[in-house]
């Protein structure tokens, strides 16, 4: 055990040898590190472990805390020293990943400036985070946000010719009490066929005004291409959209059948979710139109308002058969961001309330940058080829111009 008295190499090496089975290498690097952090943490706290230095000493050690490390020559348990005062991560560990640095910086952030909660209070505790200075916290922030500025303005290069935008309500903190804003995200499929999240912004609230000032950002890095644009119905976004980017708009499937259960009894609920879920699962946008028909017809009697509102609704919630097959299942719905907001909002449960708007941003942005990154060593969320088989057709071509466009290329290419 670590908090027993260390043994010299010497004694530590005749141990492992007189071991019958003794993994001598892996015995030897777990000696090795263990040198290391005691070492590093006489450092910080400006004494040896057991000596007596109350005049030089610069913090006190707390424990010890257990982590297994996966190495080269297998599976190492580490007893890692603690501070009562900072933290103390070991030099040849890896870091935290960055959304999880700026995790910890958002906690710090709250914590310094006062404004963090009881649950926030012991998340710093158990991260040996109290002793640290507004001014290191900044230092931190700082790092991280320059990441996120570079990753929010950077160029977009290249065509995307399917566009997700969707918003998240955040909890901020202002002077004269707790906001309720609007995080606004934009994900994209790039000419490649690869998933890439192009920037995010926090606002007010979400307003026709506010999506086309970020649309318009969007734009002026160089977004392009754009064939569809897929979001929830919310008339200031559908206003920014036909106004900045002029594409074809995809409704939100799931959200549309989500407020139609909202219109109509509850024991109709089943059968009406089962009518429109075939609508979306039809083989051709014939086919789909013959059946939205047949459902609004059906409705007319039990729910005469969802019946009158999907007839409404017809050509947004179709939009999707107008692209290739295999898009389909992708386009029909905000599912892929709503998956990425998950992940923010199991970040924002442990912070509770951001204490600014930066902080929402830096946690948000850390985020996405993880995921674009995954995304981009991945196999490709949509093929090439049918990529380029959007691009090449006209903006407001029909599904049978897409499919004779695919049959004359597969013609081609078997000649």
């Amino acid at each position: 055990m670590a908090e027993a008295q260390r043994m010299t190499a010497r004694e530590a090496a005749n141990n492992v040898m007189a071991l019958e089975h003794a993994d001598v290498l892996r015995e030897s690097v777990a000696l090795m590190v263990r040198e290391i952090m005691e070492v590093e943490v006489a450092r910080l706290a400006g004494a040896e472990l057991g000596e007596r230095a109350p005049g030089e000493r610069l913090a006190q050690r707390n424990g010890y805390r257990e982590r297994r490390w996966d190495t080269r020559v297998g599976e190492i348990e580490l007893a890692i020293p603690r501070l009562r005062t900072g933290s103390y991560l070991p030099s040849f560990l890896e870091p935290r990943r960055r959304a999880e640095q700026a995790l910890v910086a958002v906690v710090q952030e709250a914590y310094v400036n006062g404004v963090s909660t009881r649950k926030v209070d012991r998340l710093v505790e158990q991260m040996g985070l109290r002793g640290l200075s507004k001014d290191q916290v900044s230092r931190m922030c700082r790092g991280l946000d320059e990441q996120v500025r570079a990753f929010r303005q950077r160029p977009l290069r290249g065509a995307y010719p399917y566009l997700w935008l969707d918003a998240k309500v955040e909890r901020v903190r202002e002077p004269g009490g707790v906001r309720q804003k609007a995080l606004v995200i934009a994900y994209a499929v790039h000419e490649t066929g690869v998933r890439e999240v192009l920037g995010l912004d926090v606002g007010e609230a979400e307003t026709e005004a506010f999506w086309t000032e970020f649309l318009f950002s969007l734009k002026a890095r160089g977004l392009a291409g754009v064939r569809l644009c897929v979001s929830d119905a919310h008339q200031g976004l559908r206003n920014a959209i036909a106004r900045v980017l002029g594409c074809r708009w995809q409704r939100c499937t799931v959200h549309f059948l989500r407020d139609m259960l909202g219109h109509c009894a509850r024991q109709h609920q089943p059968m009406i979710a089962t009518a429109i879920r075939q609508i979306f699962n039809a083989d051709t946008g014939a086919e789909a139109r013959e059946r939205l028909t047949e459902v609004v017809e059906r409705l007319e009697g039990p729910a005469p308002k969802v019946a009158r509102l999907l007839d409404e609704a017809a050509e947004e919630l179709l939009a999707f058969y107008s692209f290739p097959r295999e898009h389909w299942p992708k386009l029909r719905s905000t599912n892929p961001l709503e998956r990425v907001n998950k992940e923010i909002g199991r970040r924002s449960d442990v912070v509770g309330i951001y204490p600014n708007d930066k902080a929402l941003i830096r946690l948000a942005g850390m985020l996405l940058i993880e995921q674009t990154d995954e995304w981009l060593v991945q196999r490709r969320y949509l093929s090439e080829h049918s990529i380029k088989l959007v691009l090449s057709t006209e903006p407001g071509q029909s599904e049978h111009d897409l499919t004779k466009n695919n049959k004359k290329e597969a013609d081609q290419l078997a000649a």
